[in-house]
């Protein structure tokens, strides 16, 4: 009994809980093909902009990252925040995607990573927002070749 107890509190222990609360675009209703990126100054984590623009390559909608004034013919702009947690080294403990049309939010994604021993925290940027991005454009097509390209590097 002790054996167990000891293993299930090591269990515990190392997995974080991480949390994702997507709400899908509708494909149907807004056919996207392109995304206006507004830039987010505030946001340390250094490569999210790129890891999104890739998930977004993905699904074939093409990105344009502006800062200030929202470019007068987009009609889908993307706004974002992250933040990053510190154990040992610092990590992406947070990111939240939202995506609206001409004003109104049609879709949205949140990571949450909670704490805890689990050594997923130190998992790069693109293995957390990759599935999120995914399951945020569920109904746009992932085109072969940049899930190859995404899977190699």
């Amino acid at each position: 009994m002790r054996e167990f107890l000891l293993a299930s509190t090591a269990t515990l222990l190392l997995t974080a809980c991480t949390t994702v609360s997507v709400q899908k675009i509708d494909a149907v209703k807004y056919p996207i093909s392109r995304v206006c990126i507004e830039l987010n100054p505030k946001v340390l984590v250094e490569d999210l902009i790129a890891v999104v623009e890739q998930g977004f390559m993905r699904h074939g909608i093409a990105t344009t990252v502006f800062e200030g004034q929202a470019i007068p013919d987009c009609e889908y702009v993307l706004t974002y925040t992250a933040f990053r947690g510190w154990d040992v080294t610092p990590y992406m403990d947070h990111a939240e995607l939202r995506l609206q049309y001409k004003g109104t939010t049609i879709g949205s994604a949140i990571y949450k990573h909670s704490g805890g021993l689990g050594l997923n925290k130190w998992a790069s940027t693109e293995s957390k927002l990759a599935p999120v991005i995914d399951e945020l454009l569920a109904g746009y097509g992932i085109h072969p070749a940049q899930v190859h390209a995404s899977a190699d590097g």
